[in-house]
């Protein structure tokens, strides 16, 4: 009795075993013959016998249903998630047909994301790559575009999970760059080593050199903390940012954005002590004079504000928001200027006082035309320096060019 039960259960297991192989034999020619409907049913039917298959159906199993989902490259997000899953299974037992499988999914995800990118589709880039890092765990960089991409989509919940994510796997993002100049353009270019070595050799490229790259580490951990402080969560914020600050204790630019994150918590006394240990580390820093200066700005300190405005845009002749903000400065005192001259009477010492206000305020619009005009000329299509520029062009009788800018 007992032998004819073993006999029946291992002919109940061999007929399964058999019935799996040629499911699986279905599946693989329908992913041949570009039947990917038909496949994924099958993917369907086979999901609840992959407990008992063998590893060497298994592999099968998954390689076959991971190229159903990709289907050649005509797949939704929902597919290529599917695809990660199943080639998560390989992670530890990788074979050359997989090798193989995942270099065709990620020349086709680069060419998506890439496209996406630059079509400034931030949110279908952000997903291609971080599909492309879910089918290459070893290629970090792609979870940093994906992050980087979803920062540009303004998708803030997006950005942290890729920030967070980096930040616990210790990404870096230095790497060794091997370039050499092209001897024909005299430009600058990068290869690996073999085949930047491989134009040396042949002379077609001349001074070959290596550099490392910065860390993205402080700038991850900066983001982190910009992010939650968004979010309302300035315990979280201040902590990223300790964090960051204890990392790289002499990087400047951490500790002007702790001190530009103490700012919007309202901490103005912490964020003056920051910004004032920030310049006297880095007292060539137009960013930091240009932080000073709005702040200066905004507690009513317009003398410092315009000194330290001043000292950035000599650094930075180019910056348009010192160059705006500069000239917002100047035109704020028009109102006061304006107040005093409609509260002037009629008298020959009011029209005496009224005459010299006007010429004040035609100096202020003298002072600030050069300001405006530069940013002009670096961004012609701003609408609100045109604007403002007109209007004070049309102020000083100056009416050709105030009608210039309005056509």
């Amino acid at each position: 009795m007992k032998k004819q039960l073993i006999l029946a259960v291992a002919l109940l297991v061999t007929v399964f075993s058999f019935g799996q192989k040629k499911e699986i034999k279905a599946l693989e020619k329908a992913v041949k013959n570009n039947n990917y409907a038909e496949a994924k049913a099958l993917v369907g039917q086979l999901e609840s016998m992959e407990s008992a298959m063998d590893s060497k159906l298994k592999n099968k199993y998954n390689l076959a249903a991971a190229k159903a989902y990709f289907a050649n490259g005509a797949n939704t997000t929902a597919d290529l998630e599917k695809v990660s899953k199943y080639l998560e299974y390989f992670d530890e037992n990788e074979t050359p047909l997989v090798e193989d499988f995942k270099r065709t999914i990620e020349n086709d995800l680069i060419t998506k994301a890439n496209d996406f990118y630059t079509a400034k589709q931030y949110g279908k880039a952000a997903l291609a790559f971080e599909n492309l890092y879910n089918v290459n765990k070893t290629e970090e960089n792609y979870l940093y575009y994906a992050a980087s991409s979803a920062l540009n989509d303004q998708d803030m919940d997006g950005a942290l999970k890729y920030y967070l994510k980096l930040n616990d796997l210790g990404y870096t993002g230095v790497e060794t760059q091997y370039f050499a100049i092209n001897k024909a353009s005299g430009q600058e270019e990068i290869f690996n080593k073999a085949t930047r070595d491989s134009y040396v050799k042949i002379g077609t490229h001349i001074s070959p050199g290596e550099r490392t790259t910065e860390s993205k580490a402080g700038e991850i951990t900066k983001n982190i903390a910009l992010i939650y402080a968004g979010k309302g969560e300035d315990d979280k914020a201040l902590a990223a940012m300790k964090k960051a600050r204890e990392a790289n204790p002499e990087d400047s630019n951490l500790i002007v954005t702790e001190a530009n994150l103490q700012y919007k918590l309202g901490n103005t006394e912490k964020y003056q002590e920051l910004i004032s240990l920030a310049l006297q580390r880095d007292p060539n820093n137009a960013d930091l004079l240009y932080n000073l200066a709005v702040l200066s700005n905004d507690s009513g300190d317009k003398v410092k504000a315009k000194e330290y405005y001043l000292k950035s845009l000599k650094l930075n002749p180019e910056n348009t928001n010192t160059l705006t903000n500069l000239a917002a400065l100047v035109l704020s005192e028009e109102q006061s200027i304006i107040d005093q001259m409609n509260g002037l009477g009629t008298s020959a010492a009011d029209n005496r006082k009224y005459d010299e206000l006007k010429d004040k305020r035609t100096n202020l619009y003298k002072e600030a035309i050069p300001y405006l005009e530069k940013v002009l000329a670096i961004n012609p299509e701003n609408p609100d320096v045109k604007s403002t520029l007109a209007s004070i062009y049309s102020a000083i009788g100056e009416d050709a060019k105030a009608k210039a800018l309005r056509d």
